[in-house]
């Protein structure tokens, strides 16, 4: 059984910094397409960034800056370093993984993203 869990949110004041992660098990995160999405209240969701079977990055044009996503298949796990917190990236925070493999993998768009997290809240405050 796959599950992916996420962890590390909480609430900031505007301009500082958090490291979400998410732990995979039943599941070789390496082996697929991971993404963050996030949701903010009363919004849709969003895809904030993704990483490959390689290790290649890809983020929201926005936020490429800011924000920096990671693996560790040593730890079948995947991380988002958010930088420069701003109130506008207060939302839910989604960890999410294909269960298949692409050649390339989905972006800005949950279809292929088959597993899911339970979501892990950030608030910034400015």
């Amino acid at each position: 059984q796959v599950q992916l869990v996420e962890s590390g949110g909480g609430s900031v004041q505007s301009g500082g910094s958090l490291r979400l992660s998410c732990v995979a098990s039943g599941y070789t995160a390496s082996r697929y397409c991971m993404a963050w999405f996030r949701q903010a209240p009363g919004k849709a969701r969003e895809v904030v960034a993704r990483i490959d079977h390689n290790g290649g990055e890809r983020y929201q044009h926005s936020l490429k800056d800011r924000f920096t996503i990671s693996q560790d298949s040593a730890k079948n796990a995947m991380y988002l370093q958010m930088n420069s917190l701003k109130s506008e990236d207060t939302a839910m925070y989604y960890c999410a993984a294909t269960g298949l493999f692409f050649v390339t993998c989905p972006w800005n768009t949950r279809e292929g993203y088959h597993y899911w997290g339970q979501g892990t809240p950030v608030t910034v405050s400015s």
